[in-house]
């Protein structure tokens, strides 16, 4: 009975997709640390230094962005070009969208599903930038005022703003060194790892996005080997 029970427990918790790995209690202090510290330093820069106020001085989706940056920093969703591309082009095209399409649910749903197939195609996935997209079509007045100048102010400052903050912040800690190739540890020999042809074909072959870096995709490699070995 506790074994059928046990089965169907983690077959629930694999279709809901509870995370499986076990994340220390100092790693979720410091990407809470991290994620207040970045909302805190933005909105301080933006008011003190850049002057900014209201609809122009932060846009909510950072607020997403930071959990990447700070809880998954090494991912490939939380990488520099990504957080900054994958909010900018959004911008730009819920920006258009929301000016030359007259109905909102329509401009709402081609903002974010150009922005979905652009960051494909630019190779900067970045989920906050859909919620971008959809800000510049339901932000209200005060964003639609601004019009392209939206793109500029907040949402490009902030992410370049939160990208710096989470390099500075991550390089205090030698485990969470961002971006993730400064966290590269020392390679094994080639001969014991794939190719990169391998590795990239064989993600080609899952015709899905995956969210792991090369690097850590080929660390895993690595390590999973190691433990074959001793075991």
């Amino acid at each position: 009975m506790n074994r059928a029970r046990t089965i169907r427990k983690n077959t629930l918790s694999q279709w809901l997709g509870i995370e499986l790995d076990a994340v220390s209690g100092k790693e979720k202090f410091v990407s809470m640390l991290g994620g207040f510290v970045s909302m805190v330093l933005i909105m301080a820069i933006s008011q003190n230094l850049l002057h900014l106020q209201g609809a122009s001085m932060l846009i909510a989706s950072m607020g997403a962005s930071a959990v990447l940056l700070f809880a998954v920093p090494h991912g490939q969703l939380s990488q520099p070009w990504p957080v900054i591309a994958g909010h900018f082009f959004p911008a730009i095209i819920g920006v258009t969208c929301a000016k030359f399409i007259p109905s909102t649910p329509l401009a709402a749903g081609c903002a974010v599903g150009l922005a979905i197939v652009t960051m494909h195609q630019l190779k900067c996935i970045h989920p906050p930038g859909g919620a971008t997209a959809l800000t510049a079509v339901i932000g209200g007045p005060a964003i639609k005022e601004l019009g392209y100048r939206f793109v500029m102010s907040p949402v490009l400052l902030n992410a370049l703003a939160i990208v710096c903050v989470a390099i500075a912040f991550n390089f205090l800690f030698d485990w969470r060194k961002y971006p993730a190739i400064w966290n590269q540890k020392q390679a094994p020999s080639p001969q014991e790892m794939p190719s990169h042809e391998s590795v990239v074909n064989a993600l080609r072959s899952l015709d899905s996005f995956v969210d792991i870096t090369e690097e850590d995709l080929l660390r895993l490699h690595h390590l999973l080997s190691q433990q074959t070995n001793k075991s």
